[in-house]
């Protein structure tokens, strides 16, 4: 006897459609968005998944905002959020609005003292960030980059410890040719002043997306750690950067190398020519598959 259709809640839709919303590929969460509610056709589902997947999305992506003014860009990550909708941009020391559903910076405004590290912090910061953009500038095609800081904002001088947290982010979106893709990288700088040693810990994430008549994605990620001895604000931003950019280019020769040598065979098995009923899947009459209750059993939902 088939299984009998239940309706599914207003939450159990809002939680498949912010599922959907957050396993978008890089760019593509728009296009997503716009599918996922012409299928859900309930409007307050949708703008109950949207509100709670887009800022998390938007964050985990890192993405690029440009601020009203040509006052710069502003990068939508967790170190820069200081309330639910404002981002510090540390380089024009600007607070920006931003609406995450449109993907929009709404306006922007000055940052206040307490939101900006001191002056001794801040030495540190700018040195580090005028290096990283100099290498992101000529490693990132349209790459974007931006230095905070995490731990010690306040530290006035030599003699405490604080944590600079560099983000790196590279978006490639070719969609006419079927093939999306970003770069995210995350270091976390932390000088120690006692032992006058600066540790460095860094996590790279390569995703890509080509859907040429089908669905391939990759998803690499990779984590190393480093260290140098404390040193001037200008000379330990160069020593920061070389680090970065030598870990950096490793891992992406390292990922060039594996799939360059892949066999071809490799690549072949990816794909099933049939499914496991050696049947083609009858596009053309899809209602006889209840897409409700696949779903929910495999989100798990109401159970």
């Amino acid at each position: 006897m088939a299984d009998e259709e239940t309706e599914l809640s207003e939450k159990q839709k809002k939680e498949i459609a912010k599922w959907f919303l957050l396993n978008s590929p890089s760019g593509e969460i728009q296009y997503v968005a716009k599918d996922v509610r012409s299928v859900l056709k309930d409007d307050n589902a949708y703008n109950l998944a949207a509100s709670e997947a887009f800022p998390i999305y938007n964050k985990t992506h890192m993405i690029c905002l440009e601020m009203p003014g040509r006052l710069g860009d502003v990068l939508i990550t967790s170190f820069a959020e200081l309330d639910e909708n404002e981002y510090l941009d540390p380089r024009t020391a600007q607070v920006a609005m931003v609406n995450h559903i449109k993907q929009i910076c709404t306006e922007v405004r000055p940052a206040s003292d307490e939101e900006l590290p001191s002056a001794y912090i801040e030495e540190f910061r700018c040195a580090l960030d005028a290096e990283v953009l100099k290498y992101v500038s000529e490693a990132y095609p349209k790459g974007v980059c931006s230095v905070y800081c995490t731990s010690g904002k306040d530290v006035e001088g030599p003699g405490s410890d604080f944590e600079l947290v560099v983000v790196i982010s590279a978006t490639r979106l070719s969609p006419q040719n079927f093939c999306n893709g970003s770069w995210r990288s995350t270091w976390h700088i932390e000088f120690k002043d006692e032992l006058q040693v600066v540790e460095v810990r860094g996590k790279m994430q390569v995703v890509a997306h080509y859907f040429e008549e089908g669905n391939v994605q990759l998803d690499a990620n990779h984590e190393c750690s480093d260290s140098t001895i404390f040193q001037s604000p200008d000379d330990i931003a160069m020593t920061i950067a070389n680090i970065i950019c030598h870990h950096e280019t490793e891992y992406l020769t390292t990922l060039q190398e594996s799939y360059s040598n892949l066999p071809d065979n490799t690549f072949k098995d990816l794909r099933r020519k049939l499914p496991v009923t050696r049947t083609l899947f009858p596009w053309q009459n899809t209602m006889q598959f209840s897409l409700t209750r696949d779903i929910t059993k495999e989100l798990g939902i109401g159970k």
